[in-house]
């Protein structure tokens, strides 16, 4: 999943439950600059401040790695 695709998963997931930007990033604790960016995905989120987001969010997030040939 790319930057813009978390972003755009975090954003949608916000709209649904009616919470504003202003509002996720105070309960997330995360400055609402930062969750601009990682919503437009023009921030590269490091993945305490994506766990803080999905909690409110009530997403999990999970991790896949894939294997370089």
């Amino acid at each position: 999943m790319t930057i813009k695709e978390i972003g755009l998963c975090l954003k949608e997931r916000r709209q649904v439950l009616g919470i504003i930007q202003p509002d996720l990033a105070e309960m997330a604790q995360v400055s609402i600059n930062t969750l601009y960016k990682i919503e437009r995905g023009e921030a590269n989120p490091s993945i305490k401040v994506l766990n803080k987001l999905a909690e409110v969010l009530g997403i999990e997030l999970t991790l896949s790695i894939k294997k370089i040939s």
